[in-house]
């Protein structure tokens, strides 16, 4: 089997790394403009093959998948044209730059039968695998809100704002473990530098009490990378950069008991242990390389499937109404 990464910028170099330590022997096929960066790969891995012509690529019958790590505006375009001439396809977040587009290429795969996936890394990393266990164990009880905040001193993208680029990673991990639809997204932010948000706040909301808040920042002058997560029975707290201890668990809450007699309420704060769970330390990425050649090789349904691309994109889309409406905007 064959695989091709089309894009070395930034990410593309760590899916030809990790597609080519995989257990399962994969063959990498490298594709870029730049020639410069071809050369780079081939001289980092020997193995690979090279190609500046995607076209080529895609007419190769060994090739079995691509993986596409291009600035956003082309993923639909290479997605497509992927998907038509019968490859498997895993685009880098965000999967499109329209929700109309993200699900014609679901509709387009389905017909196909080929695999459609994101590459949102998070979902894959042992730290919010066990979050996911956690809350299906009910260990937490029900969640009674999200918070996000994902900071840092740039970089700075030229096609995209600062919501594109950063909130697909903590929207995609609670599109992993919450299980409801959001029915309204509402957004705020502002630009400094480059004619384009490089900071905002999105608060998404549910039909239950659930409510969700993202802070995403290119201006920072430290790194952040913080999600709490509120349950009725215990609170996790999940700090990524932390380098042992990034999930951290408090049995804290309220418990609330109704005195009809008194006719008030009477509020009792628990200020139990915290603990922090030993999480797995494989590589992220490289677990999600290996699910996307699991799911051709099996025709399995991949853990980050083209159906949760399109609900991030759904909610950043709405997020970038929101800005320019300045009010909340409802989801079908």
């Amino acid at each position: 089997m064959k695989i091709g990464v089309i894009g070395l910028g930034y990410w593309g170099p760590n899916l030809v790394r990790n597609l080519s330590s995989l257990k399962e022997p994969v063959g990498v096929v490298c594709c870029d403009l730049n020639n410069a960066r071809l050369n780079l790969m081939k001289k980092k891995f020997p193995q690979a093959e090279t190609t500046e012509d995607y076209l080529s690529l895609l007419k190769d019958p060994d090739v079995e998948g691509v993986c596409i790590c291009t600035p956003v505006s082309l993923h639909y375009k290479l997605a497509k044209e992927a998907l038509l001439a019968g490859k498997h396809v895993l685009v880098e977040k965000p999967m499109t730059d329209s929700s109309k587009d993200a699900a014609s290429l679901m509709e387009l795969a389905e017909q196909k039968n080929l695999i459609l996936m994101v590459d949102h890394t998070f979902l894959y990393t042992g730290a919010v695998r066990k979050i996911k266990e956690l809350i299906s164990q009910d260990e937490i009880g029900s969640i009674m809100y999200f918070d996000s905040v994902r900071l840092n001193l740039g970089l700075f993208q030229h096609d995209v704002n600062v919501i594109w680029d950063l909130a697909p990673h903590d929207l995609s991990i609670m599109n992993y473990i919450v299980n409801e639809k959001p029915v309204s997204v509402s957004a705020c932010g502002s630009r400094h530098f480059n004619g384009k948000e490089d900071m905002a706040y999105i608060t998404v909301k549910f039909e239950s009490n659930l409510l969700a808040h993202f802070h995403v920042n290119w201006l920072s002058p430290v790194k952040v990378r913080t999600i709490l997560i509120g349950g009725d029975k215990k609170m996790i707290v999940y700090n990524d950069m932390e380098s042992s201890e990034k999930i951290k668990i408090y049995n804290k809450g309220v418990d609330v008991q109704n005195e009809e007699m008194r006719h008030q309420l009477l509020v009792h704060y628990r200020n139990g242990d915290m603990y922090s769970p030993n999480l797995e330390q494989t590589e992220a990425l490289a677990l999600l390389c290996e699910d996307f050649i699991d799911c051709i090789m099996h025709n399995k349904k991949p853990l980050s499937d083209g159906a949760s691309g399109y609900e991030i994109v759904r909610i950043i889309e709405a997020s970038q109404q929101s800005l320019a409406l300045s009010r909340p905007i409802y989801l079908q």
